[in-house]
């Protein structure tokens, strides 16, 4: 993802998911460690509903 894309996905997490800044640090820590992509991580740690999963992938098919 591009800087400014990748930026409208964090605004994304945040404001319609509710996301707080740690939660995405921790998954951005293990997406760096190559571990998985972002949406899946959030899964994965709990962060994110598996419905929530589904408007995250439904907003990126968007973009």
């Amino acid at each position: 993802m591009s800087n400014p894309t990748y930026s409208r996905f964090v605004r994304f997490l945040q404001d319609e998911l509710a996301l707080s800044t740690d939660s995405i640090a921790i998954a951005e820590r293990s997406v760096q460690q190559k571990q998985g992509p972002l949406p899946m991580i959030l899964w994965q740690y709990g962060l994110i509903t598996l419905e929530e999963l589904n408007r995250i992938y439904d907003w990126l098919e968007k973009i």
